[in-house]
């Protein structure tokens, strides 16, 4: 029962760690840089709730979409993951790996 639980957890949870160190950055820079969601969206042109998913960990951006971010933040894409610090495997691997 506790197995069962484990994969219903990990099969609702649709983060993995490097997407939620790069939207705790995201989120970080944004708040430091004074801008709302929404202003970051439209500087940025992508969707609000874009930034909203990105900045919790769901959203998986496209490097365009990251460079639009930076660009709108006034910032480098290093700026953007110095201090992610993190190496996984692809989930691919990951989940052949659990089999």
């Amino acid at each position: 029962m506790s197995m069962n639980a484990t994969i219903k957890k990990t099969a609702n949870d649709k983060r993995n760690a490097i997407c939620t160190e790069l939207g705790k950055n995201l989120k970080r820079l944004r708040i430091a840089a004074d801008k709302s969601q929404e202003t970051l969206a439209f500087d940025a042109e992508v969707d609000r709730t874009h930034i909203f998913q990105i900045e919790r960990g769901v959203g998986n951006p496209s490097i365009l979409t990251l460079a639009n971010l930076c660009f709108a933040l006034g910032i480098t894409r290093s700026d953007l993951f110095e201090p992610v610090k993190l190496a996984l495997k692809p989930d691919v691997l990951a989940a052949e790996q659990m089999s």
